[in-house]
C-alpha cells in the first residue's frame, strides 16, 4: 500500500494539471485583433505599451491605461486572431524595481 501512494498522488496531480489546463484553454477569449484593440480602447482606455515577437511567430502585446490603471496582455497569431492571456489592475508604467541590482533579496 505504501508503494502505491506516491504513484497515486502523482497520477492525481497530473490529472488535476490536465483538467486545469483544459478549463483555462476553454476560457481564453480570442477574437479578431482589430476588434479586441478597439474594445480595449473604448471600454478601458487602454493603448499599446509594449510589443515583442514570440518564437512561434506570435506577437505579444501589452495594453494599459494610466487613467483607469487596467492592463491586458494579448498574443496574436499570424492569422490575426488575438487571445487575451492576462489582465488586471493597478498598472504602473516605468515602476521602480522592488530589489535594486546587486542587492540580495
Amino acid at each position: 500500500m505504501t508503494r502505491t501512494m506516491p504513484l497515486l498522488r502523482a497520477v492525481l496531480t497530473f490529472g488535476l494539471f490536465l483538467a486545469a489546463s483544459a478549463i483555462h484553454a476553454q476560457e481564453q477569449p480570442c477574437a479578431e485583433r482589430d476588434k479586441v484593440i478597439e474594445r480595449l480602447a473604448e471600454k478601458y482606455g487602454e493603448t499599446l505599451q509594449s510589443i515583442g515577437m514570440q518564437s512561434n511567430s506570435g506577437v505579444l502585446e501589452v495594453y494599459a491605461s494610466k487613467e483607469t490603471g487596467t492592463w491586458t496582455i494579448l498574443v496574436t497569431d499570424p492569422t490575426g486572431t488575438a487571445c487575451m492571456i492576462a489582465a488586471g489592475q493597478m498598472w504602473e508604467s516605468g515602476a521602480a524595481p522592488l530589489v535594486k541590482p546587486g542587492k540580495d533579496a
